[in-house]
């Protein structure tokens, strides 16, 4: 057993796409557009198989949160960089385009090289080595 992947709404599918893409290697597939139900979404695949889904939707009003406010439920997911010396690079590439890094590079007191960025949606990403 093991978690498919997880969904994340955005409001602007391509933004959301060329991020993760662009700093995180993932390859987007092709989307998927529902006219009907106002729905367009696209999954992001990384190399270790783990997917994210980016959702759009004009039918439904998600609720809109401040960015990197932390709440009840899914708080952040963790992507793994493989070493301590990529963690800082990718931290720093980030922070140099404009990303908001909220912590780190740092190691926890859990043992993790970590740094907490938020993605363009506001969503927390650990990046771990």
């Amino acid at each position: 057993m093991h978690i498919d992947h997880i969904a994340l709404w955005t409001n602007d599918l391509e933004r959301c796409k060329a991020f993760y893409v662009a700093y995180f290697g993932a390859v987007a597939d092709s989307g998927y557009t529902n006219p009907q139900k106002g729905f367009a979404s696209c999954f992001l695949r990384f190399t270790d198989g783990a997917r994210i889904e980016a959702m759009m939707t004009t039918m439904l009003d998600p609720l809109v949160i401040a960015p990197g406010v932390q709440r009840m439920g899914l708080t952040h997911f963790a992507i793994s960089l493989g070493s301590e010396r990529l963690v800082d690079e990718l931290t720093r590439r980030l922070k140099a385009d404009g990303y908001p890094v909220l912590d780190g590079p740092r190691r926890t007191g859990d043992g993790y090289y970590e740094s907490v960025v938020l993605d363009p949606d506001g969503n927390r990403i650990e990046i771990t080595a």
